[in-house]
């Protein structure tokens, strides 16, 4: 359904704010799960460009897990999890290395890239970007980060590019590591400084109970989510991407976003008009926000 001139200028309106509070701001975009497949792609490229060209800085960070899932069920393996977190032997960090960094990330540039020379993939592994470590025996190859060191990124976004990170580690010998993108996209949202971060996932945002939709929580604090992981009200994935806003509001970010990316145009949607979306967490009123590592 098109809209009328006097709708579309109503709409043109209410975002005219938004795009002045957001102007020059970075904000950090985690693209994954189902929303990454090619019939949600092209619509994810065009609202990074639109962004873009209204003079935010976006930076995505993107995961890969389905995409791994299949390759490996092509090849006969079977992913194991732990906490939401993949198991990652050495076979499997091949698998993940190549889909993530050599195929799922040429796609994401791709495809902003039809739209102008304006997206540069980047590895973590790329100019030390994210250095991490394996401490966990039962994950293997799974990285837990230590720290990051975001002059590409910054670079990058200087000179007016939009940066795509794929989320591969290494650790201080050059031993790639898998990190899971939530993760990452949490603690670089800190790290840069950003204004939000958005984190696209395969449900409407989080629910106080994971089967019942009707119980979407639209906005929270970060004790209360805290809480909700420690008495282990979150499962699964939820897990990492409840951590990750946590880390990212508590680390300098006014508030971090979970919403459904498989929703047409759902970035536009958070950053530009008056209608909620998903589940917002927001630091609690009294919350002394620590330093990024």
């Amino acid at each position: 359904m098109s809209l009328t001139p006097e709708a579309t200028a109503a709409v043109l309106t209410q975002a005219l704010p938004y795009i002045q509070r957001f102007s020059g701001a970075t904000v950090v975009v985690k693209y994954g799960g189902s929303a990454m497949d090619r019939d949600h792609l092209a619509g994810f490229a065009a609202d990074i460009v639109l962004m873009h060209s209204v003079g935010i800085r976006p930076v995505v960070v993107h995961g890969g897990g389905p995409q791994i899932g299949e390759m490996m069920g092509r090849l006969g393996l079977e992913p194991r999890f732990v906490d939401g977190l993949r198991v990652t032997d050495a076979e499997t960090l091949d698998i993940a290395r190549m889909v993530l960094v050599g195929r799922v990330n040429r796609d994401i540039v791709s495809a902003i890239n039809v739209h102008g020379p304006i997206a540069v993939g980047v590895s973590g592994e790329d100019a030390g970007l994210i250095q991490a470590r394996a401490d966990n025996p039962e994950l293997g190859y799974v990285g837990t980060v230590d720290s990051v060191n975001t002059t590409i990124i910054d670079r990058l976004l200087d000179e007016n590019l939009i940066p795509v990170v794929s989320t591969i580690g290494a650790d201080a010998t050059g031993q790639a590591l898998n990190i899971n993108a939530d993760t990452v996209a949490g603690i670089l949202a800190g790290a840069l400084g950003a204004a939000k971060a958005v984190f696209l996932t395969d449900v409407e945002g989080l629910y106080a109970n994971p089967d019942d939709p009707s119980t979407l929580i639209s906005a929270t604090t970060t004790s209360e989510l805290e809480a909700m992981i420690a008495t282990g009200a979150l499962v699964g994935g939820m897990i990492p991407k409840a951590e990750a806003t946590v880390h990212a509001v508590r680390h300098g970010v006014a508030s971090a976003h979970m919403v459904n990316g498989t929703t047409p145009h759902v970035l536009l949607l958070e950053l530009f008009t008056d209608a909620g979306v998903g589940t917002m967490v927001c630091p609690d009123s009294d919350q002394e926000q620590e330093t990024s590592p």
